[in-house]
């Protein structure tokens, strides 16, 4: 059995869906056609704050919150705006950006280095919601 590693697949991820810098996303902060959804866990966006304006999708639940059918649905994934993904370093929203485009939301992408990275970069932060 030839198992692939977590890297693997990340790298697999990277390569098939766009990437951003964190400089780069954070001049799309407050752009009315692009949403930010943060992928983390919920105690990790509590203990650190999240990106301001945006929306929590965990990548646990990500097929059900992109789901409009779902009762967990996350409105914003299916509002044909441009979906700009984080997590803590970048590997978790890679993994959740190909996953959302092998549903369907092709206009996705995601943020290396993620919310301390974005955070580095100038992104206004506020507290958990």
């Amino acid at each position: 059995m030839n198992i692939k590693s977590a890297k693997e697949l990340v790298a697999e991820a990277t390569a098939e869906v766009e990437t951003l810098s964190a400089d780069a996303a954070v001049k799309l902060i407050g752009d009315p056609n692009v949403v930010f959804v943060d992928v983390r866990e919920a105690d990790e966006r509590r203990k650190t704050g999240v990106l301001k304006g945006s929306v929590h999708a965990s990548r646990g639940f990500l097929e059900f919150h992109a789901d409009p059918d779902s009762p967990t649905h996350v409105k914003p994934l299916s509002s044909a705006k441009r979906v700009v993904l984080y997590c803590a370093s970048g590997n978790r929203s890679a993994l959740a950006a190909k996953t959302l485009k092998s549903i369907g939301i092709a206009n996705v992408s995601h943020v290396t280095g993620g919310f301390s990275a974005m955070q580095k970069a100038g992104g206004e932060t506020e507290s958990a919601a």
